[in-house]
């Protein structure tokens, strides 16, 4: 397993343009969605009765709230504006993936990285598997979420309820896991032009160190967001600002590595 991860590292420090690439599409994207976030969150918080010296202020700011969902189309236009932003992340993401995982398959030939490329020739079977998987990922909420409500109103400790919640929402953790890394090889075969189903086959042949690499760098990407968080708490201000955001630098480079060695845990002919 060491030598795979030796070898995505190497195919990472290859793809360093990617890299930038990849880190400004999740900072514009994070921006975007902080300040749409602020713009419908800091209006509500700035009618929040704090310190109110009535008592039931807060009572009647929620009885208010909660009015203004049920009975108004208050909620359509955020809905609507996070349809959208859903829909343009479901279109960005499996281009990047096939210039990616196609530039990947031809890393050997001496003409650099092979991006652009690969997004025009391999873009439909990865978009079409990647829709495909977040479709499997998401239909067991059509059952979970039904499950939840009931809990809430069956249950008004918030501990049962978290408690009954806990092992039907690991499993969908697991399922939506194994998912992702089977469709993963599925991708690099179809952008490599290769049997899709064939890439199915060794994701389950494979699975243990493909299991293994995941967790491996997952538990880097943890430490480095523990030591990021930790040191943000101690600075404030400007500093703890730069510090976040430099972290996004460090997010797209362990999702790099991750896809390089999976990559490489593909291609290899005897799992290591």
């Amino acid at each position: 397993m060491r030598i795979i991860l030796g070898k995505g590292w190497d195919m990472t420090r290859r793809h360093k343009y990617v890299l930038v690439v990849l880190f400004l599409y999740r900072l514009l994207w994070g921006f975007f969605l902080y300040r749409f976030v602020d713009s419908v969150v800091t209006p509500v918080l700035a009618r929040y009765p704090d310190n109110h010296p009535n008592s039931g202020a807060v009572q009647l700011f929620w009885i208010e709230a909660q009015f203004r969902l049920m009975k108004t189309d208050i909620l359509n236009d955020i809905l609507w504006m996070l349809a959208a932003m859903f829909f343009i992340r479901m279109v960005l993401t499996p281009l990047l993936n096939a210039g990616l995982f196609y530039s990947f398959s031809h890393s050997d030939e001496a003409h650099g990285t092979r991006v652009l490329s690969g997004i025009r020739k391999a873009w439909k079977p990865v978009t079409g598997l990647y829709w495909l998987e977040n479709v499997l990922a998401l239909l067991p909420l059509v059952w979970l979420l039904p499950l939840a409500k009931s809990r809430l109103f069956d249950n008004p400790s918030s501990q049962d309820l978290v408690h009954g919640l806990i092992p039907p929402v690991l499993a969908w953790v697991v399922w939506s896991f194994a998912l992702h890394l089977a469709f993963q090889f599925m991708q690099f075969s179809a952008a490599s032009g290769d049997s899709i189903l064939g890439g199915l086959t060794q994701a389950f042949r494979r699975g243990l160190p493909l299991i293994g690499v995941t967790l491996s760098i997952l538990g880097i990407g943890i430490a480095a967001s523990l030591a990021a968080t930790t040191a943000s708490m101690l600075w404030t201000g400007l500093a703890a600002i730069a510090l976040q955001q430099a972290y996004q630098l460090v997010r797209s480079l362990m999702t790099l590595w991750t896809a390089a060695s999976q990559f490489e845990l593909w291609r290899t002919e005897e799992a290591v």
